[in-house]
Formats: structure tokens, C-alpha cells, sequence
């Protein structure tokens, strides 16, 4: 009797261990299906999401396609001018225009190329012998200027007879477009040396005294350089103004730094109406751009440098 009893336990234990292992099989072949026909769907249909994302992908693209299209184009275009340009300029000078960005990005290139590989503990030691040579400067430097200053205290009132401003408003630096050297003469085109700086400025522009000192010439006759105002600064400095509209002051007048002395114009042998401006230190011409310095920081000082330096064409 017992024996029966533990033969139908024995029997049930089996059908409940194969509904278990039907219904574990079932499971995972319903997951199966589940996961295939997710991924058929995946592949055939897009989500409302996906289809969206697609498209937008698909105009990101086109977008792209069509800006990469016109910067070509733009590139070309750029490239087609600066070969012409160098070529005028060789034409001209028999030699290649320097190129002051290509020269920036070759040093970064290097700098970059210096460092990349250097491990962080020689970096900081560089570091700090670059800010120790920077203090030696700087303190070089305040010891330069306290001179500077001392001998400044010294001369006194003769700082005030030293021409250190523009003869012109020029803020943005933009005015200046022939400065001291040899520049292409505008009616022989041929290179002459050009002995000031030209301001265009339209005509009737005010025209200031960069200096104290007494006027010792308004020049009203005619000739290249037209209604010209020749200022003595009594100590061995002269400014000349040129190719003026009119005068405010007389022979013998004197005048301060900041005056309004005359008016541009475009009078004499001159292209267009426009300022020339001269410095003269003991009889000898001098680059003006080297006495602007009380109205120019560093920065102001070096980009007006590389405009003087790019104009080429003299205006008188």
C-alpha cells in the first residue's frame, strides 16, 4: 500500500517538473518570437522618433553638403585674389609680399609641437622660469621708466615742443594709408621716396598742431605740395602740413598741441584730398608713425605699423 502511494507521488513530481520545464520552454520561445518580430519591425518600420530623426539627419546633410558647396567656392574665390594680388606685387617689386598670418600660425604650430610631448612636471618648471625672467623685465622695465620719468621731470616745459600726437583724429587707425619710405608715386607710377605719412580724410577735416611751438611758414603759393602750414617747435623739430583747404594761423602765430591749425584739402599735385603729414628733426625727415606715442598704446603702436606697412600707394 505504501509503495503505491510513493509510486503516485513519484508520478505527479514528474508531470509538475515537465509542466515547469513546458512552460519555462514556452516562455523563452514567446520571447523569442517577441524579440524577432521587434527586430523585423525594427528593420521594415521606423517609430514616429526614428522616422523623424532620419529626416532631420537627412537635412543636416543637405545643409552641409550645400555650405561645404559655397565655402569652396568662397575658398576658390579667395585664392584666385591672393595670387592675383602677389602677382601684382611681384609685377611691381620683383619680390613676394610677407605674410604676417602665415608667419602667427607657423610659430603656434611649433610652440604647440615644443609642448605637446613635454611631461607636466618640466612644463611647470618652465613656467616658472619663464615668470622669473618675466619679473627680471619687469622690473628692468620700472627701472627704465622711473629714469624715463626722472629725465621727462627734467625737461620740463620742452616735452610740450616734441610732436607725439596725430595730426588728424584717427581713433581706429584706419585713416593712414601711405606711410614713410618708398611708395609708388601716384601720376609717374614709379618708386619714389615718400617722406612723410598720407591721411585720407575728406576735405575740410580739422587738422591739429602736434606740438607747441610758432608757426614759421604758411605756404599760399602754388606748388606740389599746395597750401601748406610749416610749424618751428624750437628744438630742432618742425612739422609740415600739406595739400590744405585753409589756414586758422598766421606766420609767426604760436600755437599749442591740439590746435586747430588748418583744414585738409586737395590742393597742389594730389590724387585725392588728403593730408601730408612730415616730421623734421635738425633739418632731416623723419618717420612721423615714431611720434605718435602719446596717444598709442603698444598694441595701437605695432597694428598701425603693420597697416603703414601694407599701403603702398602715396596720394601727392
Amino acid at each position: 500500500m505504501t509503495g503505491k502511494k510513493d509510486l503516485i507521488k513519484l508520478r505527479k513530481r514528474r508531470r509538475r517538473k515537465q509542466r515547469i520545464i513546458r512552460t519555462t520552454i514556452h516562455l523563452f520561445v514567446w520571447i523569442g518570437v517577441v524579440v524577432l518580430y521587434y527586430i523585423g519591425f525594427s528593420i521594415f518600420f521606423d517609430t514616429p522618433v526614428e522616422y523623424e530623426m532620419k529626416h532631420s539627419t537627412d537635412r543636416l546633410h543637405s545643409e552641409y553638403e550645400t555650405l561645404s558647396q559655397r565655402y569652396d567656392s568662397l575658398q576658390t574665390v579667395l585664392d584666385n585674389l591672393r595670387e592675383r594680388d602677389r602677382s601684382v606685387f611681384r609685377i611691381l617689386f620683383e619680390s613676394d609680399p610677407y605674410d604676417f598670418d602665415s608667419e602667427y600660425e607657423q610659430q603656434q604650430s611649433l610652440t604647440y609641437e615644443k609642448i605637446v610631448d613635454r611631461s607636466t612636471r618640466r612644463l611647470k618648471r618652465e613656467l616658472r622660469d619663464r615668470i622669473s625672467d618675466m619679473e627680471q623685465q619687469l622690473a628692468r622695465l620700472n627701472a627704465s621708466y622711473l629714469a624715463l620719468q626722472e629725465r621727462i621731470d627734467s625737461a620740463g616745459r620742452n616735452c610740450d615742443r616734441i610732436p607725439s600726437i596725430q595730426p588728424v583724429i584717427n581713433k581706429q587707425l584706419t585713416l593712414l594709408t601711405a606711410s614713410y619710405g618708398m611708395r609708388i608715386h601716384p601720376f609717374y607710377k614709379t618708386l619714389q621716396s615718400h617722406q612723410g605719412v598720407d591721411y585720407t580724410i575728406p576735405e575740410g577735416s580739422r587738422v591739429f598742431a602736434t606740438a607747441d611751438g610758432v608757426v614759421r611758414d604758411v605756404a599760399t603759393r602754388n606748388s606740389t605740395h599746395g597750401l601748406t602750414v610749416v610749424i618751428d617747435h624750437g628744438n630742432g623739430y618742425e612739422t609740415s602740413y600739406s595739400h590744405l583747404s585753409k589756414t586758422n594761423v598766421r606766420r609767426g602765430q604760436s600755437v599749442r598741441r591740439g590746435d586747430i591749425i588748418a583744414l585738409s584739402g586737395d590742393t597742389g599735385l594730389s590724387l585725392a584730398p588728403h593730408l601730408h603729414y612730415e616730421v623734421r628733426y635738425n633739418g632731416m625727415r623723419v618717420d612721423p608713425i615714431h611720434y605718435f606715442f602719446m596717444e598709442l598704446s603698444p598694441s595701437e603702436y605695432q597694428r598701425l605699423i603693420r597697416i603703414a606697412q601694407s599701403g603702398m600707394q602715396a596720394f601727392d
